[in-house]
């Protein structure tokens, strides 16, 4: 038990700790992790600790790539910005690393080039969480992000098995087949009810199929956690699964944060090596911002995806880890160093853009058209709904039923084109950005409608429709009272408890049977 208390005490206080003065807890997972490695002598821990704490910490990532894959279409990551970012930016960074480390390290050829391609990857597993948290996984940026991060993990695995000595088994290409498990799994998944059986099917799936399956096969078990996620993108239950998996993955990945910070304790040589990796983040991300807008990005979106993509990466850990070990320590430093940086800039990458956006929007150039473009007309629509998940489709189709023109907006496209092929009127754009409110023609709109399931882009989309000159009628959607308290001081009329309106209408149904069956 001794394991146990010492790793969730430790986690626990200090992700406490680093929360109070504003920054995400990961920050102190990471800093209990070194904490417990410093004191392993006196804390007495047992031996076989580290590996259970490993073990953990891979489960965790494997259902985190699992649940990222319910929420990927194979199209998003086939678009020219995902596959041709990532590999721009990967040979630049190369490029750009391994002769720097060559001549001021004094490194042999391949090490410095092993050492460059480690650095030029990002983290799949802080992007996935900052993503999350801020509600954006599905929005364009989001998208894009993640797509290059799944390129850049592939590009990972041809790496370790280039420069490694193990290669994929003969019966690697079996998976290629995995698209015709399809049908079979969302027809499985039809069939789960919503309590354990839920659960232990995603269980099997990202641990059990893509995992240990793909592992056997001599391919990356994150890879086929992520795959087997993908197969179940689209279900209408896809959600409800992610959902159900969410508490098993967070705690996991507490591990996978502590273990980071217990890989050992870095010399004063590790410490320069890293502090100085961090200082050239502002250039790794500055450099996916120009490769995004070569693409065709707009600056904002470019900006986002950018900002996600900043710290260094765990996957660049195992390829230390496998092909250079003596570079562990130093490289896991550096890691942490950058989620500490990379915290804070994600949470502020919003405002922060705000401020420079002039100057940024300066930088698109020319282009015609972008991929993300966002429409300046809304047409004769009197009402608008921001946010197409249940909620806003709900509201959309009941605001229909009763004869007025409406347009839904929403920042996922892959939602909008479902919309779309099902009659509806929505259109892509991203509700927080501000380019949109400047564009945006309101003539018509009397009546908006937020349903974005986010307060931070509740808040500033009711801040924006009132600094355009927008008299009409705002409804918000909330979670919690302080929450749709903050949305009616920012402008918005009414404000309202989504789940305690719920409650409302049943009580209202109830009342109305039991009126009817009064007898006269």
């Amino acid at each position: 038990m001794l394991f146990e208390v010492v790793c969730i005490s430790f986690a626990f206080l200090l992700g406490l700790l680093v929360r109070l003065i504003g920054l995400p807890p990961l920050v102190g997972f990471l800093a209990a992790g070194f904490a417990i490695n410093a004191l392993s002598g006196p804390l007495q821990l047992p031996a076989e600790a580290g590996a259970v704490l490993s073990h953990l910490s891979h489960l965790g990532v494997l259902l985190l790539l699992f649940t990222l894959g319910l929420k990927l279409h194979v199209r998003s990551l086939t678009q020219p910005p995902v596959v041709g970012g990532a590999l721009l930016h990967f040979a630049v960074s190369c490029l750009l690393f391994a002769p720097g480390l060559y001549l001021l390290l004094d490194l042999d050829a391949r090490t410095a080039m092993l050492l460059g391609m480690a650095l030029a990857f990002s983290s799949t597993v802080l992007a996935a969480k900052f993503l999350e948290a801020k509600h954006e996984l599905r929005a364009f940026h989001g998208r894009v992000a993640i797509g290059i991060l799944i390129v850049q993990d592939l590009i990972a695995l041809g790496v370790l098995s280039v420069f490694g000595d193990h290669t994929p088994s003969v019966w690697a290409p079996v998976v290629l087949l995995a698209p015709l498990l399809r049908p079979v799994l969302m027809r499985l998944l039809d069939w789960m009810g919503h309590d354990e059986l839920l659960v232990l099917m995603g269980l099997l799936l990202a641990l059990v199929v893509g995992g240990v399956g793909f592992e056997q096969l001599g391919l990356s078990p994150e890879l086929g956690a992520l795959v087997m996620g993908m197969l179940l993108a689209g279900h209408p239950r896809a959600q409800e699964l992610s959902k159900a998996l969410w508490s098993l993955k967070e705690v996991f990945l507490v591990g996978f944060f502590l273990q980071i910070g217990m890989s050992g304790l870095p010399d004063w040589s590790a410490v320069i090596f890293a502090t100085s990796l961090v200082l050239l983040l502002p250039v790794k991300a500055g450099l996916f911002f120009a490769v995004l807008l070569l693409f065709r990005l707009r600056a904002r979106n470019a900006f986002l995806a950018g900002a996600t993509l900043t710290c260094y990466s765990e996957f660049g850990l195992i390829v230390a880890a496998g092909l250079i070990p003596e570079w562990l320590v130093p490289l896991a430093l550096a890691v942490a160093l950058s989620f500490v940086v990379a915290a804070p800039f994600n949470r502020l990458a919003h405002p922060l853009f705000e401020r420079l956006e002039t100057r940024l929007n300066r930088l698109e150039g020319s282009a015609r058209h972008h991929p993300d473009e966002q429409p300046t007309t809304l047409g004769h629509a009197s009402a608008m709904v921001l946010g197409m998940g249940r909620t806003g489709t709900s509201a959309y189709d009941a605001l229909t039923e009763r004869g007025a023109r409406v347009i839904g907006i929403d920042a996922d496209p892959g939602k909008v084109a479902a919309h779309r092929g099902r009659g509806r009127r929505v259109v892509y754009a991203d509700v927080e950005d501000s380019t949109f409110w400047h564009g945006a023609d309101l003539a018509h709109i009397r009546a908006v409608i937020l349903a974005t399931g986010s307060r931070e882009a509740s808040l500033f989309a009711t801040r924006q429709l009132r600094l355009a000159g927008f008299e009409g009628l705002i409804i918000a959607h909330a979670f919690y009272p302080d929450e749709a308290e903050a949305i009616r001081a920012a402008g918005a009329d009414q404000a309202y408890q989504t789940m305690a309106e719920a409650g409302v209408g049943l009580a209202g149904h109830a009342w109305t049977a039991l009126e009817a069956d009064k007898p006269t």
